[in-house]
């Protein structure tokens, strides 16, 4: 079963930095995507509030997600613009329901229901996955 896994990064731009930033994530989503495992990547701009923005990237799985990041060019070009996200909230998602053509899907969660109580080094990995709501 494949475990969708989306970055969601927010930032915010100003008018005099559209053009470079948007260069610099059309850049980023071209190393990213032809990562094996990146499925796709877009840039959104808030509609209501013009100088805000939101990248979204969706990998196969968490593990798809961190080789994505691995090579020498990503870490140099994509990962330094990751950190300038804005850090109000977290950045990475696990798919837990899915639409397609009128009808959704869900899936099981690869987080153990006691993720948010065990710290690490405590725990081996998941041992009874928390249900998808």
């Amino acid at each position: 079963m494949r475990h969708v896994m989306l970055l969601v990064c927010r930032f915010a731009v100003s008018e005099a930095e559209v053009a470079e930033f948007t260069e610099r994530v059309a850049g980023a989503l071209e190393l990213l995507t032809a990562q094996p495992g990146c499925a796709r990547g877009v840039l959104g701009r808030s509609m209501e509030q013009p100088e805000r923005w939101v990248l979204s990237v969706e990998f196969d799985s968490v593990v798809a997600y961190r080789k994505a990041l691995g090579p020498f060019e990503v870490r140099e070009r994509v990962v330094p613009l990751l950190a300038e996200a804005l850090l109000d909230e977290p950045a990475d998602y696990e798919v837990l329901v899915h639409a397609e053509g009128g009808a959704s899907g869900r899936q099981v969660s690869v987080l153990a229901a006691d993720a948010g109580t065990v710290r690490i080094g405590e725990a081996s990995g998941p041992a009874s996955p928390r249900s998808a709501g």
